[in-house]
């Protein structure tokens, strides 16, 4: 556990966008995984992939306990140095790559919010200030998209 405890705070930090809050995760985590040992069972699963769920089951909560999300103000947001860092990413997918291929399939603004959170790690707020969107749309074209690319890529 000591070598994943980097990782697993890593994740909580870019899910919480807090330092303490991931502190206090990452905490509770190891305590649950500590107590629960017992109920680990490798025929469902991995223990990393147990031991992810168990972090992001602690998050959850504190992320909800924080304030509603709100779109972020367009003019807080470097959109030009974002656009070109999505194209980058875009552009190093080789050309035979099955996600290329995926990802070109959807339409612009949805491959854009995707892309806006997954490699830049940007919450839906901020991808709706930065799309200048409603933040109800930007959630519809994250969970659609990742649909069409799951069922795309199997």
């Amino acid at each position: 556990m000591e070598t994943e405890g980097g990782r697993m705070l890593g994740v909580a930090r870019r899910m919480l966008r807090r330092a303490d809050l991931a502190e206090d995760a990452v905490q509770e985590t190891l305590v649950l995984v500590w107590r629960r040992a017992h109920q680990f069972d490798p025929t469902r699963g991995s223990a990393k992939g147990w031991v992810y769920t168990i972090l992001r089951n602690r998050c959850l909560p504190l992320l909800r306990r924080e304030d509603r999300e709100v779109a972020t103000e367009p003019e807080a947001l470097d959109q030009e140095v974002d656009g070109a860092v999505l194209d980058q990413a875009f552009d190093r997918l080789a050309t035979t790559s099955d996600l290329r291929r995926c990802l070109e399939g959807l339409d612009d603004q949805t491959r854009r919010a995707i892309l806006s959170s997954y490699v830049l790690g940007h919450s839906h707020g901020e991808i709706a200030g930065q799309m200048e969107a409603p933040l109800g749309s930007v959630k519809s074209w994250v969970r659609r998209g990742l649909g069409k690319l799951r069922e795309c890529l199997s």
